[in-house]
């Protein structure tokens, strides 16, 4: 485990160029195995979880090159062997749920031994992943082992799931791109990764209707082709860094920042007094912005940011806004409406002297601007949480820890080098 030394109180300034998206990068290199022509994939950020898949993939047989320094990757799936599948899927990787459909058009049937399935953020079920499968035709049971069969091709089907699942709104997808018939998918998640995945299924011969939409309609086809691929920015990163601009007072300009994705999130910054410029994609934090709390002209009623499915403010992102409210003249309450777990960190942030009360496990009450100071904090397996608190810690003078912090790692494949880029005394130990 890696710990983040930070020497704080330093504006951070300069231009990023942000990676691509690892939520748009793991369903669609999943998605390849759903052709053996071959694919190329542009903008591929360098994270664990890719690696995680590609070490899959060639220990099945497939041929995989990829030049991280360019980061482009070839995919060649042709000799894929399923028989060599042991059973076991990528440990460590959630969105290793993702490889069940891809699976199962290929192998016609997966045995996997049962365990719960959870993260830092709370309970994660396979629950919607089964019940999708099973509506197109997926034989599921599930005893001493998991057991997934096909009968021949997936076919379509109609399904309206309990709440808006990324994950199983992609396993969706990628099964009823290849079934017999039409599939209709409602209360479908619309993240801008989903659409990335849509997009290139579309690009590789796919008929589906509905994108950015609630509501997906797959026309199954018989094949996909190849072709050459870019993923997209990572809309998380780019406001990662726009927010460690304005936290530490200093000026930072994101490039390919998809401005199409931000209108939402640009009124969230806006309730903390940031204001988020552009320049053509370039967005743009300008230095010693004053971090108030925007009084709401009901004022009886606290300020508050929600997170919730898209088109709803990114619950990943939440974090990064309670970093900003720490230091913002105010009191705001952020409201997480998916996960159970996406709180329990605020005892770290309290060693910074940050007030926070704890509601309940959806929701918090931030009093910004008191006093900080550096501090030894640990980081929980969670991302953004982990981004937050080394947030606090840059905007503050002295030398503070973020401990097990590499987490991190997963989304941000240059962190601390684009960091430095900005001026940033930081160093992984």
């Amino acid at each position: 485990m890696a710990d983040l030394i930070i020497h704080g109180g330093k504006p951070l300034s300069g231009t990023i160029t942000p990676s691509g998206n690892k939520n748009s990068v793991l369903p669609i290199l999943c998605a390849t195995l759903l052709t053996d022509a071959k694919v190329t994939l542009r903008n591929v950020p360098q994270i664990t979880d890719v690696d995680k898949l590609v070490n899959f993939f060639t220990e099945q047989g497939s041929r995989i090159t990829w030049d991280r320094a360019a980061g482009r990757m070839d995919l060649d799936h042709s000799a894929f062997d399923a028989r060599r599948l042991n059973g076991e899927l990528p440990a460590g990787m959630r969105s290793s749920v993702l490889l069940f459909a891809p699976l199962l058009q290929r192998m016609k049937k997966i045995t996997l031994p049962t365990n719960a399935k959870g993260c830092s953020l709370g309970i994660r079920e396979l629950d919607p992943h089964l019940e999708i499968l099973g509506k197109l035709g997926a034989r599921i049971s599930h005893k001493a082992n998991l057991t997934m069969a096909l009968p021949g091709r997936f076919q379509g089907g109609r399904h309206w799931p309990d709440y808006m699942s990324v994950t199983a709104t992609e396993n969706f997808v990628m099964a009823a791109v290849l079934a017999e018939g039409e599939s209709v998918l409602l209360n479908a998640a619309s993240e801008p990764h989903v659409q990335d995945v849509c997009a290139v299924l579309v690009a590789m011969g796919a008929k589906i209707a509905g994108l950015g939409t609630s509501q997906l309609t797959v026309t199954g086809v018989k094949q996909l082709k190849g072709g050459t691929f870019t993923i997209n920015t990572d809309h998380h990163e780019v406001v990662t860094f726009l927010a460690l601009g304005a936290i530490t007072g200093g000026e930072v300009r994101v490039k390919h920042s998809l401005p199409q994705h931000f209108d939402l999130i640009n009124r969230s910054f806006a309730k903390l007094g940031v204001k988020i410029e552009y320049d053509g994609d370039t967005a743009i934090v300008r230095k010693k912005q004053k971090l108030v709390v925007a009084e709401p002209f009901t004022s009886n009623l606290l300020p508050k940011i929600e997170a919730a499915p898209w088109p709803y403010f990114p619950v990943d992102l939440l974090p990064c806004m309670i970093a900003l409210a720490v230091r913002a003249e105010g009191t705001v309450m952020f409201w997480n409406k998916v996960y159970e777990g996406g709180f329990t960190w605020m005892s770290e942030l309290s060693k910074f002297g940050a007030h926070v009360v704890v509601s309940d496990p959806h929701r918090i009450t931030v009093f910004g601007a008191k006093p900080l100071r550096p501090a030894v904090v640990e980081a929980p397996y969670i991302i953004r949480a982990a981004v937050a608190l080394y947030m606090v810690a840059a905007s503050i003078p002295g030398k503070s820890v973020v401990k097990n912090a590499d987490t991190i790692k997963r989304a941000h494949p240059h962190f601390v080098e684009n960091l430095q880029s900005l001026g940033a005394e930081v160093e992984w130990k």
